[in-house]
């Protein structure tokens, strides 16, 4: 499954959320961020008709992203997302290490994307054994901000599966760093975010 929305990156999350609230979006807040000054704190989606109004609200970045569900949440039953209003959001279980992209300089967008969803995605399923869902959310347009080409949202049903089972093996470890070298620029790609999830509608 794959939709088209507007993202947002945020150093501000109390901005972040009054965005994800105001447009029904879903909102990726990473908790450390007040404490550790973190170069994104915050990732908002959405689906809107009012561009100029999401792009007025936005703060570091906006983008247009295809929105890419490799693996769907395991117990899809147990969230209520019908139940989201902007005054009642639902905060969604576990965490998300979220992964921001940029593509390897030999490739391009387009081919690291195709990379990225063909040969990566396989092998990510494969050695990430514990990951509860994984989404990747290719970035079509960039309108401002760091030009990112991707971001991956990697769920775990804990923040222990997250930090000690995020590999299978040490084999495994050691292969998806082999193979995200391949289509992405690992040093100019920005630091994995640990973050909570909550939709807005």
């Amino acid at each position: 499954m794959a939709t088209l929305k507007f993202a947002a990156i945020f150093k501000d999350c109390a901005r972040a959320e009054h965005l994800a609230r105001r447009y029904r979006g879903q909102l990726f807040v990473d908790e450390r961020a007040a404490s550790r000054q973190l170069p994104i704190a915050a990732l908002v989606t959405a689906s809107t008709d009012d561009l100029a109004g999401f792009l007025a609200a936005t703060e570091a970045g906006a983008y247009l992203i295809y929105e890419r569900v490799i693996k769907s949440r395991s117990a899809p039953d147990t969230l209520n997302f019908a139940s989201a209003t902007p005054d009642a959001p639902v905060n969604l279980p576990g965490f998300i290490g979220l992964f921001p992209l940029v593509a390897h300089p030999d490739l391009g967008h387009t081919n690291a994307d195709q990379y990225w969803r063909d040969q990566h995605a396989p092998l990510a399923l494969q050695v990430h054994e514990a990951m509860s869902h994984y989404r990747q959310l290719s970035i079509v347009h960039r309108f401002h901000g760091p030009a990112l080409d991707g971001v991956a949202l990697c769920g775990f049903d804990s923040l222990l599966d997250l930090r000690e089972r995020f590999y299978a093996t040490e084999a495994g470890r050691q292969a998806i760093a082999k193979d995200i070298s391949q289509f992405a620029d690992t040093a100019k790609s920005p630091r994995r975010m640990i973050v909570a999830e909550t939709h807005y509608g």
